[in-house]
């Protein structure tokens, strides 16, 4: 389907309240009516349209889905008869004086004959589209096929070394509105944001499908020692003058344990000297990252006399 910007279909802007909403659905609705519009087809669809609109920026929830998923994706999660379920023409029906078979026979050419076919009624004997859409044809066999389940979505934070290694975790989710829990694997190697598929643990089909699927998006905490970037790790070691000036041996962490580096003579500040193989494993394939360390020469804040006249003896040597 097509991308619908539902805000511009009705125009107004996204922070619009429900009144608002209601003020300029029903300022179009009288526009476009069919009635007023005999015999012009782009009329009728601009109705359509306006209707959709309002059915899913009227209802909170799917509001909130259309705002946070956007046009495609909505249209992806949501059918035309998830649009469509509970939406109310009785409004329409009040303002413009028609009766129900009157808006079932200009907008969708069906006589009052057909109308039990499409389930139940609302107020004021309107047709209440419980579900499905009332566009389209083939209507009655969309009804009736299987429809799989909506995909859950939850956030799981996992610690530095999970991602690295890898984990099974016991992970707690609600399902059909009661807590339940599953034992999930963190396959070694997995990066921010990745999604996790669980298959049929999702939401309830309909008409006897399928369950949907739960996914979990990994959020990896930070660690104090170690950042990330692709499968490499950078370790920051701090050095002082005299150690970067002479060169030396600096014990630093990685993920397999502590590591000695050779720091040689005349090593400037921020020099990274490469650790072969310490990195992140790749993900869902062999081999790993590496590790750099990134030496920062650190420039002392407070000096003993003796550590005063010493750099003076240098200065003066032109160090």
């Amino acid at each position: 389907m097509e991308d619908r910007d539902y805000y511009k279909i009705l125009g107004v802007d996204k922070n619009a309240s429900d009144a608002a909403l209601k003020k300029a659905y029903r300022k179009l609705a009288l526009k476009y009516h069919p009635d007023r519009n005999a015999g012009d087809k782009n009329a009728e669809e601009q109705f359509k349209l306006i209707n959709e609109a309002y059915a899913v920026l009227s209802n909170k929830e799917k509001r909130k889905q259309y705002d946070t998923f956007g046009s495609a994706d909505f249209h992806q999660r949501f059918s035309q008869e998830d649009i469509f379920k509970g939406f109310d023409f009785g409004d329409i029906l009040r303002d413009f004086g028609f009766s129900s078979d009157d808006i079932f026979s200009t907008l969708f050419g069906r006589g009052s004959r057909r109308k039990s076919q499409f389930g139940n009624f609302g107020a004021r004997g309107a047709p209440r589209y419980e579900y499905g859409s009332p566009w389209g044809e083939g209507f009655q066999r969309e009804v009736r096929a299987p429809r799989k389940g909506e995909s859950v979505t939850y956030d799981l934070h996992i610690t530095f070394e999970e991602a690295a290694f890898g984990a099974e975790k016991r992970v707690s989710y609600r399902r059909d509105g009661k807590l339940s829990q599953i034992s999930l694997k963190i396959p070694p190697g997995i990066s921010e944001g990745k999604k996790l598929r669980v298959g049929g643990k999702g939401a309830p089909g309909k008409n006897g499908g399928a369950r949907g699927d739960l996914f979990f998006t990994i959020h990896l905490q930070s660690h104090p020692q170690f950042r990330r970037e692709g499968d490499d790790l950078i370790i920051e070691r701090e050095a002082t003058f005299s150690q970067a000036a002479l060169g030396a041996e600096l014990e630093v962490p990685t993920l397999d344990g502590k590591r000695r580096v050779k720091v040689p003579p005349g090593t400037q500040s921020h020099t990274k000297f490469r650790l072969k193989n310490h990195g992140f494993p790749h993900f869902k394939g062999s081999g790993r990252g590496d590790g750099f360390v990134k030496v920062i020469v650190k420039t002392p804040r407070g000096l003993t006399e003796n550590q005063r006249k010493l750099l003076e003896e240098l200065s003066k040597e032109g160090l």
